[in-house]
């Protein structure tokens, strides 16, 4: 089948492309308002996507409270989602008003990062600390502005839990990392294989 996306008739019961441009590492972006207030969400629209200097992003359709932390106090935490927390990491998707804590409602652990004036989960067995680098609303090829808001930040600060660390690695049998596929549909990346790159001949 092909079929093209200004129309979108795939034929299906529900669109495809989230489905196929997965699995999606998951963005539990922990931030702080101007006003004090902590905020703790879930974003399948993140990646890192740099290693020099590290850099991370994360987008939504609109400026969503996380969006608008960062802009206003220009750091924000992302938080490692791992099978054991996949239920709370839910909970904390929930629409509450702003100001009230996804960390309270989820049951977690807020702690204040090290370098970085935001919230990160207590539970969590990585945290990375992050200073906005941009924030950039894209445009469509028509050039009209799109809905979506990327943030962009450069981890300054690494925390890691030493009980997934194995011989100088982390461990992902103990991790158990949560991936978003399609509809909703997740994924645990318990289950890992090595590749290594090929080495051609010198000519």
């Amino acid at each position: 089948m092909f079929y093209t996306t200004d129309e979108n008739r795939h034929g299906l019961a529900h669109d495809p492309f989230k489905a196929i441009v997965s699995p999606r590492p998951i963005g539990w972006i922990g931030s702080k308002g101007r006003d004090g207030s902590i905020n703790l969400a879930p974003y399948s629209f993140f990646n890192a996507v740099a290693d020099r200097p590290k850099l991370v992003m994360f987008s939504s359709a609109g400026r969503k409270d996380s969006q608008r932390n960062a802009a206003e106090t220009g750091v924000f935490t992302c938080n490692f989602v791992g099978r054991d927390l996949a239920e709370k990491m839910n909970l904390s998707s929930a629409a509450l008003p702003y100001g009230e804590s996804e960390f309270d409602f989820a049951g977690l652990t807020a702690k204040q990062a090290e370098l970085i004036d935001a919230p990160y989960v207590g539970e969590a067995f990585a945290v990375l600390e992050c200073r906005v680098t941009e924030i950039i609303e894209p445009k469509t090829l028509s050039g009209v502005q799109s809905e979506n808001v990327l943030v962009f930040g450069q981890v300054v600060g690494i925390r890691i839990d030493e009980a997934i660390v194995r011989d100088g690695r982390l461990d992902m049998s103990i991790a158990r990392p949560v991936a978003r596929m399609g509809y909703m549909d997740y994924s645990e990346g318990s289950d890992v294989f090595e590749m290594f790159r090929p080495h051609l001949p010198k000519v």
